[in-house]
This record gives structure tokens, sequence and C-alpha cells, in this order.
């Protein structure tokens, strides 16, 4: 006889206890310069604009809805921790920052190695040109800004 086990999963706001959870997940990504490293004071600063997935109350992932203006939002800080992709998380966290932008006439995009990801949400593959916004709030402090290697994504919602 086998029994399955099924995890409570939850999308939610994030809040200030969120903060170190958050610094971890993300802080794996960033050691292997798949992420920009974000201190935990700029997670806490910023704290508003993400949402965790919660895996039986344990943060497991997290994403950030960054509002450029002129309805230009990005995607960023996606990350999951390792022992818990493929459940799912990443599409949900995604999917939570295309419903907070619905009804908008918004653009979403996404800076990524990971574009296939991208692709089955709907987005499309676009020049990165499209968005000076990112290259001078964010890129001129990459180490990779003169060899960009990602990928850039776009969801046009109406």
């Amino acid at each position: 006889m086998s029994s399955c086990t099924s995890q409570e999963i939850m999308i939610r706001k994030a809040v200030e206890a969120d903060v170190p959870a958050i610094y971890q997940v993300l802080a794996a990504f960033a050691e292997q310069r798949l992420l920009l490293p974000r201190p935990q004071m700029d997670i806490l600063l910023q704290i508003d604009t993400f949402h965790v997935a919660c895996v039986n109350g344990e943060v497991a992932g997290c994403a950030a809805l960054r509002d450029y203006g002129n309805e230009l939002y990005e995607v960023r800080s996606l990350a999951v921790s390792e022992k818990f992709q493929n459940m799912g998380l990443a599409s949900m966290l995604v999917t939570e920052q295309m419903n907070i932008l619905a009804g908008k006439n918004a653009r979403l995009f996404a800076l990524t190695y990971r574009d296939n990801f991208f692709q089955r949400l709907g987005f499309r593959v676009v020049e990165k040109t499209l968005f000076p916004e990112k290259i001078w709030s964010d890129c001129e402090r990459c180490s990779k800004k003169d060899h960009c290697d990602e990928i850039a994504v776009l969801m046009e919602l109406a």
C-alpha cells in the first residue's frame, strides 16, 4: 500500500521576516553568477516588491516586480531553492506578477538565462536595447556589462 503526501504551497507577499530566507535563496544563484547579488538591506528596502513561494511554511523561492514607470515592469530576483525546483514554483511566482499587472497596458520583461522557461509562459525573445532603463540602473554595476550573455524576454499585457 502506498501513500501520497501533498505539500502545502502558497504564493504570498513577502514580509520583513522573510529577508534572511530571500537573501539565502538569491545568494546561491549569485554565487553561480546567474543573478546579481542583493544585500539584505537592499532586499529589506525593496521588500514590498517581493513575493515568496512557501512550501509547508518554508520560503522556497522568490521574485520581485520592479516598476520603471511608463507601464514597464521587470521580473527580477526570480529564484527557487534547489531542493524545491521542478515543483512549478517559478511559474507560480511569475504568474502572480502577471496577475498583479492584469488590466494594465503593461510590458513585463526579464533578462534571463532561461528564455525557454519564459517562452512557455508567453514571453517572446527581444533585444536588450528595448530596456535602456534597465541598462542605466543595473547593468552598469554588473561585472558582465561589457559581455552580457543574458537573453531579454518580453510579454505585452493588455
